[in-house]
């Protein structure tokens, strides 16, 4: 081991006594580590990661998604305030949409959760969704991890709830939270897009002044909807009206979730969850260092270019450019 070798070994030890000891400049260091695409860094935060992982695994890991507009920041920002003031450390990983020109994140969460971000126990950490599928980056799993090592007993991971993020949530967490808005048939939309399938637990939000009736009458509909569509499989998902800006309802939700997870670990389904949800998460990195190490300098690159171009024109099927992808690194 070199000198320069040693001291990135110490530096990794200073940083994960500082996360463990729940220092704030530090926990943002680590994630900023893990979260770099750079070849340099990858070994580092492996590292870092084997010394945090006997700190981790002692949290709530909730995911929380819905369409744009249903308030998802200003629920997080009540519901994670609550939490603080009940003694609970809560870290919020934001998944931002991303900026076309940076790639940065766009929305700012620390902006949009005021209440939150003045909390002293509390930690918002927004990452752009750039170039990952679903709108989850790529190092959700892993930010879960060093935020658990620094301490946070209740980690929120907000995603921009498009395409195939509430799938990709629901893989990394303990408890999947929906969020709906109330009437303007979302209940519908939320079921063809199979939200009962996937959705632990389901809120209608902004179930306040005006819209108070309307949110009562959606989630009694989405309640009888579900208890029909969950007949014979398990037990629907239980469906509440909330108010994140008026900051009602916020505790049913919590009890909602501390009973489900009771359930969960009552019946041995807690640990079979996470343990399928790590073997998920090594088939997925395993995926991505392999692509990477495939085509890692120019001329792979360029193969991979060329083979992309071909099965966009229908020059070649995508089954038989991934085999001739294989050939040429000699797999």
């Amino acid at each position: 081991m070199d000198r320069r070798d040693s001291l990135d070994a110490e530096d990794i030890a200073r940083l994960a006594e500082r996360i463990a000891g729940g220092e704030r400049a530090a926990l943002a260091r680590a994630i900023t580590l893990v979260e770099s695409r750079r070849e340099e860094h990858r070994a580092r935060a492996l590292a870092l990661m084997e010394r945090l992982m006997p700190r981790t695994g002692g949290a709530l890991r909730l995911g929380i998604t819905g369409v744009p507009g249903v308030g998802k920041s200003t629920l997080i920002d009540r519901f994670g305030a609550n939490l603080v003031a009940g003694g609970h450390g809560v870290a919020v990983l934001a998944v931002d949409p991303s900026s076309a020109r940076t790639g940065g994140a766009l929305l700012a969460d620390k902006t949009r959760m005021p209440e939150l971000a003045g909390e002293k126990a509390a930690f918002i950490r927004p990452s752009p969704a750039a170039g990952t599928l679903g709108g989850v980056a790529a190092r959700t799993r892993e930010a879960m991890l060093v935020c658990e090592a620094a301490g946070f007993d209740v980690v929120i991971v907000e995603t921009v709830g498009t395409g195939q993020s509430e799938i990709m949530v629901a893989d990394m967490v303990d408890v999947f939270v929906a969020l709906m808005l109330p009437g303007a048939g979302d209940e519908l939309q939320g079921l063809k897009k199979g939200i009962v399938e996937i959705a632990d637990i389901i809120a209608v939000n902004k179930a306040e002044g005006a819209n108070a009736e309307r949110a009562g009458r959606a989630a009694a509909e989405l309640r009888a909807a579900l208890s029909i569509l969950a007949a014979g499989e398990r037990r629907p998902a239980p469906v509440l009206s909330v108010s994140g800006l008026a900051n009602e309802g916020l505790d049913s939700l919590w009890d909602a979730i501390a009973a489900f997870v009771g359930r969960q670990k009552a019946s041995g389904a807690f640990p079979s969850r996470r343990a399928e949800q790590a073997v998920g998460w090594f088939r997925a990195m395993l995926t991505e260092r392999l692509q990477a190490r495939l085509f890692a300098d120019g001329r792979g690159q360029e193969a991979l270019r060329q083979l992309e171009e071909a099965v966009r024109q229908g020059r070649a099927s995508p089954a038989a450019a991934v085999e001739a992808a294989l050939s040429e690194a000699g797999l």
